[in-house]
């Protein structure tokens, strides 16, 4: 098993450098409506892409798929699907979803045209998630662990990952076939906590299958687009190689890192909360 990698561009020569590096899936967003106000403050970008960037990164792929973010649902769902659809994705994920009726509707709209994700992160969503998970044509669930910590009010991004909630949300999942992930990740060398290489090692443990490639896999390329290409490359293939050491875990080291993991994030949060 590898993980799924998607990379957020609008800019065709990042996507072709990705491509190249081995991301699996060039996210293009559209999510607009409702997110400048819901993460006021907070340290997040906020794409400002748009239907000829979906035109233009479809142009240059030829082996990665390409992923659209869409708004959440609402009057204008069913044409901005369509342009989408009609644009060249592949994927389509939709956001902030709160009840069952706003999944059956995605679904229809997209009606088997491109494969879906749902990316579950609001309360609402996961207090409604038996009844979603039973609608027909959901292929993939995405867990976005920012926008729930803003909606719990916690203190650190991470705390549902130590508190069980994203387990919980898992053992709902895998009643069903839908494949799923969480979060970001950075590259291996940033140097943050919990680090890259113990994140990885959670989503192997609960069965991830995708997750997001964080800024700092271009951050390391200065935005130099002469270099990005090659610290793509080496930051994906670190992670890989990383990916193919976890495959030799036991049970044991998987226990003992999510241990690990559950104690950086409870020290970020006393950290936080001084």
């Amino acid at each position: 098993m590898t993980l799924k990698l998607m990379l957020i561009t609008n800019d065709s020569e990042v996507a072709i450098a990705a491509q190249d590096s081995g991301v699996d899936w060039i996210f293009v967003d559209l999510e607009l409506k409702g997110k400048s106000e819901r993460q006021k403050g907070r340290n997040t970008v906020i794409s400002a892409h748009n239907f000829n960037d979906i035109s233009n990164i479809r142009a240059v792929l030829t082996s990665s798929k390409l992923l659209v973010r869409i708004n959440p649902m609402g009057e204008w769902s069913k044409s901005e699907i369509d342009e989408v659809i009609n644009r060249g994705a592949d994927l389509i994920m939709l956001p902030f979803f709160t009840i069952r009726d706003d999944v059956e509707a995605f679904v229809r709209y997209v009606g088997g045209r491109a494969k879906t994700i749902i990316l579950l992160e609001t309360l609402e969503g996961i207090s409604n998630l038996d009844e979603i998970l039973k609608v027909e044509g959901i292929n993939y669930l995405h867990i976005g662990l920012n926008d729930i910590h803003i909606a719990k009010k916690s203190l650190f991004m991470f705390e549902s990952l130590s508190n069980g909630l994203v387990e919980s949300i898992i053992q709902s999942v895998r009643r069903t076939d839908i494949s799923y992930g969480f979060g970001g990740v950075a590259n291996i060398e940033a140097d943050l906590r919990p680090s890259a290489k113990s994140l990885l090692a959670e989503h192997y443990r609960l069965g991830s299958s995708m997750v997001i490639l964080s800024r700092s896999f271009l951050a390391s390329s200065d935005n130099k687009k002469h270099s990005v290409k090659a610290s793509l490359r080496k930051d994906v293939d670190a992670l890989r190689q990383w990916e193919a050491e976890l495959t030799g875990w036991s049970t044991e080291m998987f226990e003992d890192n999510r241990r690990f993991v559950s104690s950086e994030i409870s020290a970020v949060v006393a950290e936080i909360s001084q």
